[in-house]
């Protein structure tokens, strides 16, 4: 339907802006023909591309009917076509699950980063290249809340956003059991390999999200204090409701000078002292950088957007296109196409959400 392809064409190529691993919309096919999901709409179908459609869940099909011959086709097909430097490993079917643990761990880190809420991460949505798959709920946080929960018929928060992790190795548990009977002939030893590549998940995980908030802290060496000064400032964002995208943005311009330290990020919080507080250390952790001001805030910059898909400029955007005005639409994909750079005649687009976006329900049908 039309709202729910909008919501899929504008986040991927939203993501694709962020530099995220995903797939990329080619096209909306609109309709006047009337579909019912939640409500009465319009109809509409979306082309997406990538290299591959091969989910999780295209392995899990032929293991779980016992087509042990259509499962070794199919990933002799992957490593003949997306894999082809193990294709001649005597383990290479290890060897392409260890690689698919590791750009899963990767992904799944950078949407930590860029504050981005899936939604539905169940096996068929997970993608065997590494790439976002499928854009049905999804959400990029406002207020920084650990515990958010992009769709409303989640109700018990399987895939609330500090869960996206632990569900990832989730579902790479359920890619190497399905993919067991081409590890090994031995059940045992089928077993133990898969563990030990997932093994790895963690550590992946860990590096890429600690060295991309050291990045967003404006930070090049590695820090004993690091994980402290992440993890604290996280929990006074959350305790006062501090805008993700909007606070690290901000935290660009931080100084200090004989005057002290200066920050437009401060703004953000409403217990200005807590932040204070914690500038503290995050000052003289700047300073074992011996890194000038302009530096570190261009590399800053570079790596914190200014702009984000909020889900109330998509349902801006949505509500014109329905009118069949869609120069919203236009105008968000040439926005999200440069979400770093300033672009002061969109400044708007980088205000705090209006209270009204509280009440966006969005769910598999959106």
């Amino acid at each position: 339907m039309l709202r729910s392809t909008i919501r899929e064409y504008l986040c991927s190529e939203a993501m694709h802006g962020l530099g995220i691993p995903t797939t990329r919309a080619l096209c909306i096919t609109g309709s006047d023909e009337e579909v019912y999901r939640e409500q009465i709409e319009s109809a509409a179908v979306l082309a997406r591309m990538a290299p591959s459609h091969v989910r999780f869940g295209s392995f899990e099909v032929f293991y779980y009917r016992n087509q042990h011959d259509r499962l070794e086709k199919l990933a002799d097909y992957m490593l003949t076509r997306h894999f082809p430097h193990l294709a001649d490993q005597p383990d290479a079917c290890l060897a392409m699950f260890s690689e698919v643990v590791q750009s899963t761990a990767r992904l799944i880190a950078q949407w930590q980063l860029a504050g981005f809420a899936h939604g539905v991460m169940n096996t068929d949505n997970m993608s065997m290249l590494g790439l976002t798959l499928d854009y049905g709920p999804y959400g990029f946080l406002d207020a920084y809340d650990p515990d958010f929960i992009c769709n409303h018929s989640d109700h018990e928060g399987r895939y609330a956003f500090s869960r996206q992790p632990s569900i990832g190795h989730w579902n790479l548990t359920c890619l190497a059991q399905a993919m067991l009977p081409l590890f090994s002939d031995e059940p045992d030893a089928a077993v133990e390999m898969a563990q030990d590549a997932l093994n790895g998940y963690e550590t992946a995980f860990m590096k890429t999200y600690s060295d991309g908030m050291r990045a967003k802290l404006g930070l090049m060496t590695r820090g004993r204090e690091d994980h402290a000064l992440v993890t604290d400032l996280l929990r006074l964002m959350q305790a006062n409701q501090v805008d993700y995208t909007r606070f690290f943005r901000a935290l660009a311009d931080f100084r200090v000078s004989e005057d002290g330290q200066q920050s437009a990020a401060a703004d953000e919080f409403v217990d200005r002292q807590a932040f204070w507080q914690w500038a503290k250390g995050y000052g003289q952790r700047l300073e074992q950088e011996n890194r000038r001001d302009e530096e570190r805030r261009a590399a800053m910059c570079s790596v914190n957007p200014k702009y984000i898909l909020r889900n109330y400029l998509v349902q801006n955007a949505i509500e014109k296109a329905e009118r069949r005005d869609f120069s919203e639409i236009d105008r968000l994909l040439e926005l999200l196409a440069k979400p770093f750079d300033e672009q002061p005649e969109h400044e708007r687009y980088a205000a705090l959400p209006p209270d009204w976006a509280k009440t966006i329900s969005i769910s598999c049908s959106s």
